[in-house]
């Protein structure tokens, strides 16, 4: 499912427009986008949680010329599903 048909779905069980169901997903996602950057978490009960991870500095090869690189630490958006999200697939 992509974008466009996330909110076709959104639209008709809510029973808005498809403007209005663009926006609420724009405006969903962008805070957990915000959340997530000043190092928060977001919990949706029956579904998951958002949160911030860390990968450590780490050494790599660059794959062309087989140098070894240094890769710089970062933080990374992560999910973990909820028991209902877990319980409904299985």
């Amino acid at each position: 499912m992509n974008k466009s048909e996330l909110i076709d779905h959104i639209a008709a069980d809510a029973e808005i427009s498809k403007a209005a169901a663009g926006r609420a997903l724009d405006a969903a996602v962008a805070a957990v986008k915000q959340t997530l950057k000043k190092g928060g978490s977001v919990t949706l009960v029956g579904f998951g949680t958002f949160h911030v991870g860390k990968r450590a500095a780490r050494t790599g090869r660059n794959p062309r010329t087989g140098a070894t690189i240094k890769i710089k630490s970062a933080k990374i958006p992560k999910f973990r599903p909820g028991k209902a999200l877990k319980d409904a697939l299985n």
